[in-house]
C-alpha cells in the first residue's frame, strides 16, 4: 500500500515537473530548492564530489542503485532515507514528502542527462 502511495505521489511530482508553464518553469521548484540545500554540496549538477563514478546520472543510478530499471523512485527514494557508505541518510532531516519531492527531482533530472 505504501508503494502504491509513493508512486501514486511520484506520477502527481512528474506531472506537475512535466506540465508547468515556462513562467512557472524559470522559477526554482520546491524539489530543486531542497536538493540544493541538502544534496547539492556533493552532488552539484549530477556529480559526486566524494566518489567520482556515483553519479546520479542515470547509468551510474542504473548501476549502483538496487531495482532500478524495475521500480527507479523507490530505490531513489530508499538512498535518500538510508543513506549508504559516505552519503548521510536523511529520513530524520528531510519529511516523507520531501524526500518524495526529491527522489522525483533526481529521477527527472537524471532522465534528462542532467
Amino acid at each position: 500500500m505504501r508503494i502504491l502511495l509513493l508512486i501514486l505521489l511520484f506520477a502527481i511530482a512528474l506531472s506537475f515537473f512535466i506540465f508547468t508553464s515556462p513562467v512557472q518553469a524559470a522559477e526554482i521548484s520546491d524539489a530543486a530548492k531542497i536538493f540544493n540545500s541538502n544534496c547539492a554540496s556533493c552532488h552539484i549538477g549530477g556529480g559526486n564530489v566524494l566518489i567520482a563514478e556515483k553519479t546520479l546520472k542515470k547509468e551510474a543510478l542504473q548501476q549502483y542503485l538496487k531495482n532500478y530499471d524495475t521500480d527507479s523512485i523507490a530505490a531513489i527514494i530508499h538512498q535518500i532515507q538510508n543513506g549508504k557508505n559516505a552519503m548521510p541518510a536523511f529520513k530524520s532531516k528531510l519529511s516523507e514528502d520531501e524526500i518524495i519531492q526529491v527522489a522525483a527531482y533526481v529521477f527527472q533530472k537524471a532522465e534528462q542527462g542532467w
